[in-house]
């Protein structure tokens, strides 16, 4: 039996489903290509001291990357000067906080749709030996940084039609999020349930997930993509959190590390354009949150890397991550896991969608 708030959710115009290839354009916008090749350009002619010492950074995300390298000018210096800023010092890691310890593999969508990431494309078993494979993989990859799996949920979803009320945005129900939860506990994996409050917002919609996020093994990513708080409709314009937003959900997040005794938090930001997330500079750290800036867009190798440059690094809030596709109208090339590990500062967050 589909709960009444799957069924609206099914058989909606789902923006979830199909928003990601209709946004993350954005990065590829002409507007944008000059801002995002010059990266490049300065990217390809760094000098050789400059790409040893990133090269030879530590992976322990919790040490300070190399000093610039003397005698560089222009885009190099100024990158030189970027990675300086990593890694951001923030509160120290409280007992049983995931980060920058081990490194985060997740599974995005929602197990109701084929069509908005692998987490429901997939029947659950496959799935789950998919997230194996790509657990293995990394561990491969980098094996001084363990790999914790996790199940990225997105428990509210925007809507293309407005609801009863009005918020243009489907709520996935307890049973829904319980199956979740039984698919994670499988392979011991986290789970993120991820907001795309459409016309709602999050002091809305937090506190009737209070329940679930306290457990133990859950945490939250928030969609400022679908967040239309300055106007207009999910899947017609691009919305926006502000650090208020931001530090709301932080302090929403680190009462329940507190009340229920719990290890801190995982707090994950999707961000793919500069208006994404507005006043980065007033997010407030706490030790009971540690917060994720998540590279949201797609595309081939390179301009990724550019987003990642403009609006992940340029901007430094506390950890950092990347998302990838599958698809290859989405992400053709992808890029590959060395490519990442060869990025400064080091995602340590990675989805999969």
């Amino acid at each position: 039996m589909i709960p009444n708030t799957a069924r609206t959710f099914l058989a909606a115009a789902l923006i979830g489903a199909a928003s990601t290839s209709v946004f993350a354009q954005t990065d590829t916008a002409p507007k944008k290509k000059a801002a995002l090749d010059s990266t490049v350009r300065a990217a390809a002619t760094q000098t050789k001291s400059t790409k040893a010492a990133r090269n030879k950074a530590p992976r322990d995300t919790t040490k300070k990357a190399p000093a610039p390298p003397k005698g560089l000018t222009g885009q190099a210096l100024r990158d030189s000067i970027l990675d300086a800023m990593w890694p951001v010092k923030g509160p120290d890691a409280l007992p049983g906080a995931i980060l920058p310890a081990k490194r985060v593999i997740a599974f995005y969508g929602n197990i109701l749709n084929t069509r908005m990431g692998v987490l429901g494309e997939y029947q659950p078993d496959e799935m789950l030996r998919r997230l194996d494979e790509e657990v293995s993989a990394w561990q491969k990859a980098d094996p001084g940084t363990p790999v914790q799996p996790a199940l990225h949920f997105i428990a509210v979803v925007a809507q293309a039609s407005a609801g009863k009320d009005g918020k243009y945005r489907a709520r996935m129900d307890s049973a829904t999020i319980e199956k979740v939860a039984a698919l994670a506990k499988r392979r011991d994996a986290l789970v993120f349930l991820d907001l795309q409050v459409g016309l709602s917002t999050l002091r809305e919609e937090l506190p009737r997930l209070a329940g679930f996020l306290s457990r133990p093994n859950f945490h939250l990513g928030v969609d400022p993509e679908f967040s239309m708080k300055n106007g207009g409709l999910p899947g017609k314009k691009i919305g926006t959190y502000d650090a208020a937003d931001i530090n709301f959900a932080t302090e929403f997040l680190a009462d329940l590390v507190t009340k229920n005794k719990v290890p801190p938090k995982i707090l994950v930001i999707h961000r793919f354009t500069k208006a994404g997330l507005t006043n980065y500079k007033n997010i407030k750290l706490d030790p009971r949150v540690q917060v994720v800036i998540d590279m949201d867009g797609f595309g081939p190798p390179e301009l990724k890397k550019g987003t990642f440059h403009n609006y992940i690094k340029s901007e430094p809030v506390q950890f950092v991550g990347w998302k990838q596709f599958f698809k290859p109208r989405n992400d053709n090339p992808r890029t590959t896991i060395a490519e990442i590990l060869r990025l400064w500062p080091r995602p340590i967050y990675i989805q999969y969608q």
